[in-house]
């Protein structure tokens, strides 16, 4: 083994000590592609401020936490009627439950699929089908310059596996569910749910994860998700990131799409402490298109951190992104979005927009849109914008007897519209609109009043 960096030793150590147990529960043909994975963490190292993805956001309260895994899961006050209230259920549609990194049947509700389609967790499939998941796993995502991808791979739980075959078209969003309970004793507990999801040619999917916490405590959550959108099919994917307080979530996306296809990945980011997602999509062939949506709120000390990537590399993509956060208190938000246009990618037309709205003296956000365009006949923009309540509205407002707390919220509910309004699963819209009716940041700047 490399010797380590960067705080990476007290999670090889781990490993170590659970490496036949995590090679046992989730396929011997795993064992490589973990030693692979633990390699180059081992060699990178948590990340540190001197890294250029990573200048803003430091890790350091994860590095220092001595984390542990929960070798199973217990089910004291997580029950179906808590599942509802955190989960803006009861909506129809196959729910798959997962505690502390552990699929739970009894919890999980499968309805009845269209005829072809596969679902399931990943650890079953990954001892059962190896010649189905083999090709995928782990071939998107990538490692080497992605410490917390790396982590994954080498600590891969269990989490969701889904394939939808050729023109099959499923109606009904598949939500993965993801609850953390926070009640590890001595080390924190951690979990690193692993999700892989392909969309054969022409079929349609939308999936939902939602991941959660349970009481309190320090934890650790760190996701990987990959998904294939393959020719002319059509993927809507939802993450919403409802972590206790005293969490930490990081979380990468990787979508590959194909010819003709259409993505479009909507991310809510409402709970934990140091959040960080990462949403990456590779435009692989001609006629893709992608759309990335994003909604942040934090307040208190929460740091959330988003990064995105589009990569066009072939031509006649079509790409928007629209990002906002609105945050309070001493809330921190960083935006640093990349579209890249490779040389053969022409008529590519891309649009980025982050808009943020700080609603205390004390919030900050930093936020970098970025263009890499190497073609030569392309539409692509970028801009960003940074503000606080305006002044004049809430005046208005307050003249036709509109309280300031009403006010206020008003003209928040305004700001982040037109990205609830983009949420087409309608239990997901109507829940958010209820939550943010209630958790919105509550210190408004002193200019704005």
């Amino acid at each position: 083994m490399t010797d380590h960096k960067n705080g990476a030793g007290p999670l090889l150590e781990t490993f170590a000590r659970h490496e036949k147990q995590l090679t046992g529960q989730g396929g011997s043909w795993t064992a490589a592609l973990r030693r692979r994975a633990l390699e180059r963490f081992a060699e990178r190292g948590f990340p540190t401020l001197k890294d250029e993805a990573w200048r803003q956001t430091s890790v350091a309260p994860i590095a220092k936490t001595p984390f542990a895994l929960k070798p199973a899961y217990r089910l004291d006050g997580v029950t179906p009627q808590v599942l509802e209230r955190m989960t803006f259920e009861p909506w129809t549609c196959t729910h798959i439950v997962f505690v502390d990194g552990h699929h739970v049947p009894e919890l999980s509700r499968l309805r009845p699929l269209p005829a072809g389609v596969k679902l399931g967790n990943l650890k079953a499939a990954v001892r059962a089908d190896r010649a189905r998941v083999e090709p995928h796993l782990a071939h998107y995502a990538e490692e080497r310059d992605h410490p917390f991808t790396a982590l994954n791979t080498a600590f891969m739980g269990d989490g969701a596996c889904i394939e939808v075959p050729r023109g099959v078209a499923v109606d009904e969003p598949i939500h993965l569910l993801f609850v953390s309970t926070g009640d590890g004793e001595g080390a924190a507990p951690m979990s690193h749910p692993r999700n892989l999801i392909l969309a054969g040619a022409g079929s349609r999917l939308t999936v939902v994860e939602s991941y959660v916490g349970l009481g309190r405590g320090v934890y650790l959550t760190n996701a990987v998700s990959e998904i294939v959108v393959s020719e002319g099919a059509a993927v809507d994917h939802y993450k919403l990131q409802r972590e206790s307080d005293e969490a930490f979530h990081v979380a990468t996306l990787q979508a590959r799409l194909d010819r003709d296809s259409v993505f479009a990945s909507h991310s809510v980011a409402l709970g934990g402490s140091l959040v960080r997602n990462e949403v990456n999509a590779v435009l692989d062939g001609p006629g893709v298109d992608c759309t990335l949506n994003g909604l942040y709120v934090a307040s208190g000390g929460q740091h959330v951190d988003n990064h995105t990537s589009i990569d066009h590399a072939r031509p006649h993509g079509t790409s928007r992104e629209l990002y906002k956060g609105v945050l309070g208190d001493r809330a921190r938000g960083v935006f640093e979005g990349t579209i890249i246009v490779r040389q053969d990618a022409q008529k590519t037309d891309a649009r980025q927009t982050n808009k943020n709205l700080l609603i205390s003296d004390e919030a900050l956000v930093d936020t970098k849109p970025q263009l890499q365009i190497l073609a030569d006949d392309v539409k692509c923009t970028h801009g960003a914008t940074i503000g606080q309540i305006d002044e004049d509205a809430m005046f208005y407002l307050r003249t036709r007897a509109v309280g300031e707390e009403m006010a206020r919220n008003i003209l928040i509910h305004a700001f982040v519209n037109d990205l609830l309004d983009r949420i087409k699963v309608d239990a997901i819209r109507a829940g958010l609109e209820c939550l943010l009716a209630t958790q919105l940041p509550r210190h408004t700047t002193r200019e704005a009043l």
